[in-house]
């Protein structure tokens, strides 16, 4: 397979069902987000194997073959939209979400509660999980887009939301586990209101 086709240099992708848009389609920022949060997602699982959270990295790689199948299934309109059915696309796996909660549930077993905001920082694999925690919020968002303009399986926003969730706590367990106590984040009351002098 070539990497480079020259079918995309005027500015258009081809889509799953043959359609061409343009490469800045709500479609494509959709499946481009989800593209990204894997990336990233990559570099935290590095970080996880290296902090002794092998078990977290293993969870993330299975996360990774679901967001693979969402990306597939974003760059495949629907057949409401026009597009043609196939069967070679991979669906989310039913029960992923369900599964993802017992994670935060177990994880959250290891915190203390939550009582005030805290900053995205610590160890590499907490300011990673962070990072990748954004990343998937603004996929979320870019979803919430398309499925204003399209039909999408309503799971996958779930999915992503939740997966935010998890983000949010192994960020958490992994200062945790490395003895490093998470930021608060406090207010800074000598900062003039907005609109004050």
């Amino acid at each position: 397979m070539k990497i480079y086709t020259r079918t995309g240099d005027r500015g258009e992708t081809g889509l799953f069902g043959g359609q061409r848009v343009p490469k800045d389609h709500v479609r494509v920022e959709a499946y481009g987000e989800v593209d990204e949060l894997n990336a990233v997602l990559g570099i935290a699982m590095g970080h996880l194997v290296r902090e002794d959270l092998p078990e977290a990295a293993r969870r993330l790689r299975v996360v990774q073959g679901d967001l693979f199948a969402l990306g597939a299934n974003l760059a495949t309109p629907a057949v409401e939209d026009g597009g043609r059915p196939n069967d070679y696309i991979p669906t989310m796996p039913d029960g992923r979400i369900a599964e993802m909660e017992d994670w935060i549930d177990a994880a959250e077993e290891e915190l203390a509660p939550l009582t005030n905001f805290i900053l995205p920082a610590g160890t590499h694999a907490s300011a990673a999980l962070h990072l990748a925690r954004t990343v998937c919020r603004r996929a979320e968002r870019r979803l919430i887009s398309l499925a204003g303009e399209a039909t999408i399986d309503p799971s996958a926003i779930r999915y992503l939301n939740r997966l935010s969730d998890l983000l949010f706590v192994w960020a958490r367990l992994a200062n945790q586990r490395a003895g490093v106590p998470d930021i608060p984040w406090e207010r800074d009351d000598r900062r003039p209101a907005p609109g004050g002098v």
